[in-house]
């Protein structure tokens, strides 16, 4: 079976939507399926505001006509609700082609926190984003149930799971901090609230890993917080 993924986030990016995919492509084959990415690769972009770095692409509907023909695919998903999704789903919905879709990415509040667009608002949008859907994917229950009283219809769970070649038991890595240590791991944004963690008051040492556009504001807001930045195996 071959697969087509279309999705707006993609490497350089290091965020949760790009290391699942890349993950589900290392595994695919041993479940009998080929994937295939459409992406923003090869598409004029224009810089994400308030997210400096973050660069979102310009798609044309012939050249994403052209990419999907080229992999003539038996299966096509929509991971992102980005201009990317939106022309595949447009792409699909004119030639009355079934579709699936995810729900990984809480965007009415990111857009909310960055914005003064009310996340009632974004949740409408993308309610009817995926309501052309065959189906919605989630990755857990407690979402599932949530976005299901928000009026999102044809739900499913695509849970996740531990790459045992990466996160493996082993020895611990020596922090010279003083004890004991408290660790948040992800991206360093407005949206992911770290102020909330940093601002406890704890004992020993508040460690941060991981990279984004508010570590340089944290950084200075809490001088006694160690931020130690994107950590990669090896």
């Amino acid at each position: 079976m071959r697969i087509l993924i279309a999705t707006d986030a993609w490497h350089p990016q290091v965020n949760g939507v790009v290391r699942t995919l890349t993950s589900l492509a290392r595994s695919a084959s041993a479940l009998g399926a080929e994937i295939d990415f459409l992406t923003p690769d090869g598409f004029p972009s224009v810089g994400v505001p308030t997210y400096p770095g973050l660069r979102m692409a310009l798609p044309n509907d012939r050249e994403i006509a052209a990419r999907i023909d080229a992999v003539s695919p038996d299966a096509v998903h929509i991971a992102t609700e980005g201009p990317i999704g939106w022309a595949v789903r447009a792409y699909c919905r004119r030639r009355k082609l079934a579709f699936t879709t995810s729900y990984t990415t809480r965007f009415p509040e990111y857009i909310a926190v960055r914005s003064i667009v009310p996340a009632t608002l974004s949740y409408a949008v993308l309610r009817h984003f995926h309501a052309a859907a065959a189906m919605t994917m989630v990755a857990t229950s407690s979402l599932r149930q949530e976005l299901s009283a928000r009026g999102f219809k044809k739900l499913g769970t695509w849970t996740r799971g531990v790459d045992t070649d990466l996160f493996s038991p082993g020895e611990g890595a020596e922090l010279d901090f003083r004890r004991p240590i408290f660790m948040t791991v992800g991206r360093v944004a407005v949206e992911k609230n770290l102020e909330a963690f940093l601002a406890l008051d704890l004992p020993g040492t508040k460690v941060v890993v991981g990279d984004g556009p508010q570590k340089p504001v944290l950084a200075r807001r809490y001088p006694n917080a160690r931020f130690l930045g994107e950590k990669k195996k090896g």
